[in-house]
């Protein structure tokens, strides 16, 4: 069997997983044209250029294998925050635990009730960011969740909303195997915070596509950790226009394997966009890709990325990041930095960091490094009375500093350098 076929098996197999919603047509006709882009391209193997650090096999194995639940006496994330919260448990919205879809400046539907409503705005939108990031690179998970997911929340933002959303996923089920579609559309001058955390389900598919439009500005604070035994695969889509600001930032620990895609696209001159990720990973059996795509199609734009992780008794970190500039997206500023600190000689940091430019007034640059503990820092603590296991970790949570200090909220950047602090005193 050669591998287009074994791909497009496993293509088969995996879709008839899922039930195909009904709805609207406009909803339909989405939905068939993203199973066909996905029967088309086939599952991903390690065979392709994007999935060859990372083996997809867990996330596309039938039936998904199961995943012992977990619990801690933690408060779940955020919940100290003034926010509207919304909770779905293995990818199933839960009203009761929800609080009302009412939040100024915000119209919040689900996904299972906008997409059976004949007129609706989200017609111009579900599946459309992830059907243009399927180009150049197939994104065949992405082009699944579009086809099957009748889950996930369509947000409309309207003007500044004065306090965040906050999506909690909850895994309840060993053997869920879950697909939520979220679809966020910011107007002209809004902004709008989202906070997700959970681990969701066994084996997670999210896609969530952002429009942000002229002046308009997203924040983005997501938090995947406590259970051990989750695989998950996430794709952030977004459209970036005139003068408007997208940030979006990950933490992750825990988990036996997690992909994170984001792929931007500026349309609009002078926006910035920063995606930033700080990790924590601890044994063989933890693996952690960070995969992201931007592309700069416009005048005066500049993009961020930021990486760290932390990896150890055999963790294996990814990175994969490209920044694209167009021939006419002069005064492009576009900076990539991935790093990781490995505290053992057995653990791995594979980083494939790309620039391709075909404008002649740019000022773009990548940097990759990796390494272990600075020595003499950790022996300049250990001389002033910390204890080594304390200055080790001092050291870790400086490392990660400049991955979480991309988060604009002081708060909520104390609290998950806290979380991490707390999860190191475990480890």
């Amino acid at each position: 069997m050669n591998s287009l076929n074994a791909k497009q098996e496993t293509s088969m197999s995996l879709a008839k997983q899922f039930k195909q919603p009904h709805g609207a047509k406009w909803a339909n006709d989405i939905r068939l044209a993203a199973l066909n882009r996905f029967n088309d391209q086939g599952a991903p193997n390690k065979r392709d250029e994007y999935w060859k650090y990372t083996n997809p096999q867990k996330l596309t194995s039938i039936p998904t294998e199961p995943a012992a639940l977990f619990s801690n006496e933690e408060l779940p994330m955020f919940d100290g925050v003034d926010r509207l919260k919304i909770v779905f448990v293995d990818g199933v919205f839960d009203k009761d635990q929800s609080d009302d879809l009412t939040l100024e400046g915000a119209i919040i539907e689900t996904l299972s009730e906008a997409t059976l409503m004949d007129i609706h705005w989200a017609k111009d939108l579900f599946g459309a960011l992830e059907k243009n990031g399927q180009d150049p690179v197939d994104r065949p998970l992405a082009a699944l969740n579009t086809a099957m997911a009748e889950q996930g929340l369509i947000i409309h933002i309207t003007s500044k909303c004065i306090k965040p959303l906050a999506i909690r996923y909850i895994h309840n089920s060993e053997t869920s195997d879950v697909l939520v579609h979220n679809v966020i559309k910011l107007e002209k001058n809004s902004e709008f915070t989202l906070l997700e955390s959970g681990a969701g389900a066994a084996r997670f598919n999210s896609v969530l596509e952002v429009d942000v439009a002229d002046n308009a500005k997203f924040n983005h604070i997501r938090t995947q950790g406590r259970d051990h035994e989750r695989k998950t695969v996430t794709h952030l889509f977004a459209r970036l226009a005139k003068e408007s600001i997208f940030k979006s930032f990950t933490m992750t620990v825990n988990g036996i394997l997690t992909r994170n895609d984001a792929i931007l696209e500026f349309t609009g001159d002078d926006a910035k966009a920063t995606v930033a990720g700080a990790t924590a990973g601890d044994g063989v059996s933890f693996h952690h890709d960070d995969t992201v795509f931007i592309t700069h199609d416009a005048v005066n734009c500049e993009s961020r990325q930021v990486f760290k992780k932390v990896l150890r008794n055999g963790a294996t970190g990814v990175f994969q990041g490209k920044i694209l500039v167009k021939k006419d997206a002069q005064k492009t500023d576009g900076y990539q930095i991935s790093q990781g600190l490995l505290l053992d000689d057995n653990s791995n940091f594979l980083a494939k960091p790309e620039l391709e430019i075909y404008a002649d007034d740019v000022a773009c640059s990548h940097g990759s490094t990796v390494g272990a503990i600075d020595e003499d820092a950790l022996f300049y603590l250990i001389s002033r009375g910390v204890p080594r296991k304390q200055a080790q970790d001092m050291l870790v949570l400086a490392f990660l500093a400049e991955a979480i200090d991309e988060i604009d909220n002081n708060d909520l950047a104390e609290d998950i350098n806290a979380r991490l602090a707390a999860w190191m005193d475990r480890r």
